[in-house]
């Protein structure tokens, strides 16, 4: 049997779409949909699962357009696959189906630029930029953000945080907000960690195909330290938040994350140049991008 028949339509269809890992997309809008209850005390539940809708649809992009990328690059040829970076596999092992992967990816955009089109309607034409803004870096972002350094550092920050969270408050409630601002720092600075850390065990590959983020540029052990600084500043916005009085003192709900930050920036600054025994901690940076938007959430809603 060949590989390509190995595989079935579905699994060749939800492979690109990494579905394992659009559990971040729900922690994330449900800190936007946490800010504009508490900004506004009352949301419509219909738009709020539409945006929903629109923030899966743009992660499930990304995925697979990233997928379609990687593979016509040759990288995912080159990878050694973790549980949480090297790609889903999908298409090394069906190359048939990369045509497919690629229209998943452009579907998926266009469904998030329709959603995007509803609420413009809605809301009025200040929310177009960020919703352009966020379109863009999922089109360019493994072809050309993957390429700088600083840019690949902070566009999955910019976009499940700064694009995600204010953008999902924005859409419910009309209005932009410095409580969305700050609250948005929180996603922004994990998720921005969460790709940096999942670049350690693929520097050489990307490398070898042009890629230049900071595990290339300036190597594992110095950009352990970046990833430290980030979780670092992730808790730090919720505690200037607080005494600012941008956010709630519940807020500080996110602080119940904080001795698995602790934990997982040990990890990163011992295991930074051995990837087999940095992947228990991968696992715990994941665990830190999930369950700290939705404490904050929940500070927010009980507020």
């Amino acid at each position: 049997m060949s590989q390509t028949a190995s595989l079935s339509r579905m699994q060749a269809l939800t492979g690109p779409m990494r579905l394992p890992f659009l559990l971040l997309t729900p922690a994330c809008v449900l800190l936007g949909v946490g800010v504009a209850v508490y900004d506004s005390g009352a949301i419509n539940g219909f738009q709020t699962l539409l945006v929903l809708v629109g923030a899966l649809a743009a992660h499930i992009a990304v995925n697979a357009l990233n997928e379609y990328a990687d593979y016509r690059s040759g990288l995912d040829l080159k990878t050694q696959p973790t549980p949480f970076s090297g790609g889903s596999g999908t298409l090394p092992r069906s190359p048939a189906h990369a045509p497919q992967a690629l229209a998943t990816g452009l579907v998926a955009l266009a469904i998030t630029g329709l959603v995007g089109a509803y609420f413009v309607w809605l809301r009025g034409m200040d929310l177009l930029p960020l919703g352009l803004a966020g379109m863009l870096t999922i089109a360019v972002y493994t072809v050309w953000l993957t390429r700088s350094p600083l840019l690949c550092l902070v566009a999955p920050g910019l976009g499940f945080g700064t694009f995600m969270v204010t953008g999902t408050a924005f859409a419910l409630t009309g209005s932009y907000s410095s409580t969305a601002l700050v609250a948005s720092l929180v996603p922004f600075f994990l998720v921005s960690n969460l790709l940096l850390l999942n670049q350690f065990p693929d520097v050489e590959a990307d490398r070898s195909i042009g890629r230049n983020h900071f595990p290339i540029r300036i190597g594992r052990r110095k950009s352990s330290w970046i990833y430290t600084a980030f979780l670092a500043l992730t808790y730090l916005t919720l505690i200037v938040g607080v005494l600012t009085r941008i956010l709630p003192p519940l807020s500080l709900l996110g602080l119940l994350a904080l001795p698995l930050a602790v934990r997982a920036a040990r990890g990163a600054l011992q295991f930074a140049d051995r990837v087999d025994q940095l992947i228990p901690y991968m696992g715990q940076n994941v665990i830190l991008n999930l369950v700290t938007p939705v404490l904050v959430a929940i500070g927010l809603f009980l507020s």
